[in-house]
């Protein structure tokens, strides 16, 4: 039997299915929206009866009545040989109230009925957001997560590209630098936190640059302290590196906070990316820069 690479792209309503989706198109797979989970092993074998090797297919709630099969399907697909990986779109529910304003979508749960003693009584879209999350808890449990919330249409559409191209390696190690006054990434497994450092903000010639550019380097690099806990998250990564790996897992996203995201983080991101990048396939992302 053929082997097929297949993604599945789910996640939470607003959070950019279809912009990712056609991303997969636009990389060369054949893409179905809005799959019953029901259908999926039909379809792998319609594709494959018809010399398929790449699959994309997009799933969300509306389809909540066969989410519960969808891990035994998923499990079922790896067993007969096949490549397969899911990525789960997710943003913070301020940022999909605000898509779904801009756009003056109704959410797909709103058309039906909430919990309550009036039968045609709707959902709030905070309501309708919250009950989805719960109907895919599951879903992103299994799923290597894509925070989308400050992302716009073309750099998810580059991001899920980069992932796409990465996904002949075993592992990808996702670097990230983020702020911690607009929140934690939502896509981070691991999180550290570098605020403790000298912050060059507090340097006006150091304040407009970022940790990419050399002066802000060499302030970093001259404080012990900093040393060290680069050192340390170095150290902390490699050594649980394997268990990662074993546990079969496709990406990890290590998530590095200062208070603005320009400096320090950005700095650890850069000299962590090109330490492992000797050895892993790595990919990185300042959340704030972007």
């Amino acid at each position: 039997m053929d082997a097929m690479r297949i993604i599945l792209i789910t996640g939470i309503s607003g959070s950019g299915k279809s912009i990712g989706l056609k991303a997969l198109e636009d990389a060369g797979y054949f893409c179905v929206d809005n799959l019953p989970p029901a259908l999926l092993r039909q379809l792998v074998t319609s594709r494959l009866e018809d010399g398929g090797d790449s699959l994309a297919v997009s799933v969300d709630a509306r389809s909540a009545k066969s989410l519960a099969s969808l891990p035994e399907d998923l499990a079922w697909l790896r067993s007969q040989g096949h490549d397969v990986k899911v990525l789960f779109l997710t943003a913070k529910t301020e940022a999909l109230i605000a898509r779904f304003s801009e756009t003056r979508r109704s959410h797909p749960l709103s058309h039906r009925a909430a919990i309550s003693d009036e039968a045609d009584e709707r959902r709030t879209l905070t309501e309708c957001i919250l009950a989805e999350r719960d109907m895919l808890a599951g879903i992103e449990e299994i799923g290597h997560v894509i925070d989308t919330s400050g992302m716009r249409a073309n750099k998810l559409r580059a991001w899920i590209k980069n992932l796409v191209e990465s996904d002949q390696s075993p592992l990808t190690i996702l670097f990230e630098s983020f702020a911690f006054k607009f929140g934690v990434p939502l896509d981070a497994d691991l999180v550290f936190d570098v605020r403790t450092l000298p912050n060059p903000h507090y340097d006006e010639k150091l304040r407009p640059l970022t940790g990419r550019d050399q002066p802000v380097q060499d302030f970093l690099l001259a404080q012990p302290d900093a040393v060290d806990l680069l050192a340390d998250i170095r150290g902390y990564v490699e050594r649980w590196l394997p268990a990662v790996k074993k546990d079969n897992r496709g990406y990890l996203t290590v998530a590095i906070g200062c208070t603005g995201g320009q400096h320090r983080s950005v700095y650890f991101v850069e000299r962590l990316a090109a330490h492992f990048r000797t050895t892993e396939h790595v990919l990185l992302r300042h959340r704030e820069l972007d």
